[in-house]
């Protein structure tokens, strides 16, 4: 029996989460079927352009750059992503502003009084209240990241006016499969007939372009219908509205982000006649855009980058964007994942990187203990240089002490591992220490 059945109405946004963790019994269940039931009895059909955006790594950063963009050319933007780092609220932004506790239980509970007993996962709970509240600011464009896959991922009830994938990798195999060819069959789920679906994969399996014939989707790939040029001080774009050239480098650190970045620009080519940018408010964008988590780099001695990179692809990118960040003397890595992730694949990127390893355990049901982390390290060539602690706090606290002002600790895993160092660093290492 949940709460409300029992007469106990949540008062805050705390009591809502609460709610919303207990509706459903699993914290996953993919399908629409349900979600739909709700959508429909809310009446939740938004007037405005809706921008879908899936893929294995990069979902968050198109995001980011879209809003961005968009928002410097004047456009009221809606943007819902997740997950979350410190705040849910986090998930919801209006006008790149974070919705606040009385907006985000509004809209919860115009869910709840929907939803007429119908078992919604915290997730469907959540999509559902993100597009109310854009329905209810009237916003001129909401931008939807993909929780898992696409097909059956409770934003996929909204048809996209521009669907994106940023990329393909191996993640979640339980839930989409455990190869490129049927992963990607569920990330083109999000593609609609007739309408522009950017592949931002380099390297695309085969059902990327099969799925988009066969609903009839019109597929942009990057590298033949839109693609980029660069170094680290600007860059230049072509797709489809074009050529722009001198473009600055976007405030997202990484060279993987001028990827990302073309993929954004393709869709704003795609939508500009409902969402008009100019170019001055593209550069704006491009240099404004924020994201938390992402290649973000701490300032003071040591050095303190924080990376969300939970699966092997983003591994690789992390561990190439160290190797540009220029020499330090050690790299130390506070590390912690959850135990149903390719925690192996994980280690192999960033094993020539790291010259020590500090573990700290997640102490949720998914996450893998210190220990568990610390065997496989210890297997893949880690042996004499790992340090295991209870909790990625304790972890970061430990490497900071051992940390000389010319090293440089790179925290990493999972969005929980960064989550908690965010919580106990404060400035930085000083911070954790005392």
């Amino acid at each position: 029996m949940n709460d409300l059945a029992t007469g106990l109405v949540p008062q805050n946004l705390g009591d809502w989460l609460t709610h919303m963790e207990r509706v459903h019994a699993k914290h996953i269940e993919m399908g629409l079927d349900r979600v739909s039931r709700v959508r429909d009895q809310m009446g939740l059909k938004p007037a405005f352009p809706v921008i879908t955006v899936g893929g294995t790594n990069g979902k968050g950063s198109v995001c980011a750059m879209l809003e961005a963009i968009l928002s410097a050319a004047g456009h009221r933007v809606g943007c819902y992503s997740s997950p979350h780092l410190l705040r849910y609220n986090e998930r919801v932004r209006i006008g790149r502003v974070e919705a606040d506790d009385a907006t985000v239980c509004r809209a919860l509970a115009a869910v709840e009084a929907a939803r007429r007993g119908v078992a919604l996962t915290y997730f469907e709970f959540g999509t559902l209240a993100a597009m109310k509240s854009f329905v209810d600011a009237e916003v001129d464009v909401a931008i939807l990241e993909v929780g898992l896959g696409g097909r059956l991922d409770a934003v996929n009830i909204f048809d996209g006016d521009c669907a994106v994938v940023t990329s393909i990798g191996i993640d979640h195999v339980d839930y989409l499969g455990d190869s490129r060819e049927s992963i990607g069959r569920e990330k083109a789920g999000i593609f609609r007939a007739g309408r522009p679906a950017v592949c931002a994969e380099p390297d695309p399996p085969s059902s990327i372009e099969s799925e988009a014939r066969r609903i009839g989707a019109r597929l942009l790939r990057f590298g033949v219908d839109f693609g980029c040029a660069g170094d680290r001080f600007q860059w230049s774009y072509w797709g489809p509205g074009g050529r722009r050239g001198g473009l600055p480098v976007p405030a997202l650190r990484g060279r993987h982000q001028l990827r990302n970045a073309a993929a954004a620009l393709a869709v704003l080519d795609e939508m500009k006649g409902k969402l008009p940018v100019a170019v001055g408010e593209l550069r704006q964008g491009l240099v404004e855009v924020t994201l938390e988590g992402r290649f973000q780099v701490v300032p003071g001695r040591p050095a303190v980058i924080l990376d969300v990179a939970h699966n092997p692809q983003a591994a690789e990118a992390l561990a190439a964007n160290l190797e540009q960040m220029g020499p330090f003397r050690r790299t130390i890595a506070v590390f912690g994942m959850l135990r149903d992730k390719d925690i192996a694949g994980v280690v192999r990127a960033m094993e020539q990187r790291i010259d020590a390893w500090f573990v700290g355990g997640i102490g949720v049901p998914r996450g893998a203990s210190a220990a568990e982390v610390r065997d496989v390290i210890e297997a893949h060539g880690g042996a004499g240089r790992v340090h295991a602690f209870e909790t990625p706090a304790q972890a970061f606290a430990r490497a900071c002490e051992s940390a000389e002002p010319d090293d440089r600790i790179c925290v990493f895993g999972s969005f929980y591992t960064v989550a908690e160092v965010m919580v106990a660093k404060g400035a930085g290492c000083g911070s954790a220490a005392g």
